[in-house]
């Protein structure tokens, strides 16, 4: 199914805030960077749309997308203003809100198992409990805190690489 262009205004109407509020957590409200990303995200979705129609969920099809721009960024940069093994990734007040520890914990999570890095983005760019995460998964709170343990080492381990 082909869509024209007032049926990709309208999903780009609905989706835009979302989306770019999804981007911009996981850059730590770096403007620029969220608003490159999200057009580069949109690019593709126009690239796509018009001759294989838009999927069932677009704004999940965006978030892949966007999701796997990011990576794709984190992964060519090299991050140098924070110190990756200085961060206290396991302290309670522990947010990546600014755009530099943002950055640090995009770049660690590029490196990391798709799988591990999805739960930590859960956790800290999404605000989800351990009881929420774990529901989503369909695991036990505990299998989820040993995911999560494990998935911090891995992190750790990227982050202490860069420094």
């Amino acid at each position: 199914m082909k869509l024209d262009n007032d049926e990709i205004v309208e999903i780009y109407r609905r989706t835009i805030r979302p989306l770019y509020g999804y981007v911009s957590r996981r850059v730590g409200g770096n403007v620029a960077l969220a608003e490159d990303l999200v057009q580069e995200t949109w690019m593709r979705a126009i690239d796509t749309w018009p001759s294989r129609g838009a999927p069932d969920e677009p704004l999940a099809w965006l978030m892949r997308v966007a999701r796997n721009t990011m990576v794709s960024h984190f992964r060519r940069m090299q991050p140098v203003s924070l110190d990756g093994a200085r961060l206290e990734l396991e302290a309670p007040a522990f947010t990546p809100d600014s755009p530099d520890a943002a950055a640090m914990v995009s770049w660690g999570l590029a490196r990391v198992r798709r799988g591990y890095a999805e739960l930590l983005e859960a956790f800290y760019f999404e605000g989800k409990s351990v009881r929420e995460i774990a529901r989503e998964l369909g695991r036990t709170e505990g299998a989820v805190k040993q995911l999560q343990f494990r998935a911090l080492q891995s992190l750790r381990a990227r982050m202490r690489e860069q420094s």
